[in-house]
């Protein structure tokens, strides 16, 4: 639903001292997950944040890099293994896409498997049921090039919605932050004192939200803006809905 609408349905501001990993376990606590699916990248992919998400009545789907050397090599061994011979001797759920993007072919395929009894570094992970394998082929006229990434979820859905949640991850940080920056100008802004910072970026997004889920007129966000300031009919329908 967030992605869907493009919402930012909270933040937490990162201390100059620490990085990712101790924020999010905040921003949690701040969202109603329960029956969620949490998707967060590699930094993300902790043992405690998995426990944390399950015990807040989510699922999650964790992408795995070599922060994680054990899982991560071992979740690449099966890939590798059973991409030989096209999954023959373990069930699978896949899916497809062809794409043209940008001037470019993308072709996606994504394969999901019941977590194997074997796998290295299992017992950690909280109600682990399923590894995933994400592959990208992309070609450009005469150059070509492939991507793979892996994921552990404690859910085991349909190859379709494991797409969906790998490709949706970064569609609020791809859309957002360069709309906010180039309509409402925030990378400009040099509110500093007490917690402005904090409050003008929730006043931003909220504000973009509304923008993007008023469809009667066929133009950019920022003309829009500018529609609204001239017209107050217009900007209560967009506060309001028509």
């Amino acid at each position: 639903m967030a992605t869907a609408n493009h919402i930012s349905l909270g933040q937490v501001v990162v201390d100059r001292k620490s990085n990712e990993i101790t924020a999010i376990p905040k921003l949690l606590e701040m969202l109603e997950i329960s029956g969620a699916l949490v998707t967060i990248d590699a930094m993300g992919c902790q043992v405690e944040m998995a426990r944390e998400i399950v015990a807040g009545g989510a699922d999650y789907c964790l992408a795995v890099k070599g922060n994680q050397p054990t899982l991560h090599a071992g979740i690449q061994k099966f890939f590798d293994d059973h991409l030989e011979d096209d999954f023959a001797n373990v069930p699978v759920r896949r899916h497809e896409t062809n794409e043209q993007e940008h001037g470019r072919q993308v072709h996606r395929c994504y394969y999901l498997c019941p977590v194997p009894d074997d796998q290295p570094d299992r017992e950690r992970w909280a109600q682990i049921k399923a590894i995933g394998a994400a592959i990208s082929h992309t070609q450009r006229g005469d150059q070509s090039d492939c991507e793979v990434r892996y994921y552990i979820l404690s859910t085991y859905p349909s190859a379709k919605r494991f797409a969906e949640a790998v490709r949706g991850h970064w569609g609020i940080e791809n859309q957002l932050p360069w709309q906010l920056d180039v309509t409402f100008q925030e990378d400009q802004c040099r509110i500093r004192k007490n917690h402005g910072d904090v409050n003008f970026s929730t006043l931003r997004r909220t504000a973009l939200s509304l923008w993007k889920n008023e469809s009667t007129r066929k133009v950019g966000i920022k003309n829009k803006r500018l529609i609204a300031a001239w017209n107050e009919a217009y900007l209560e329908q967009v506060l309001l809905g028509p």
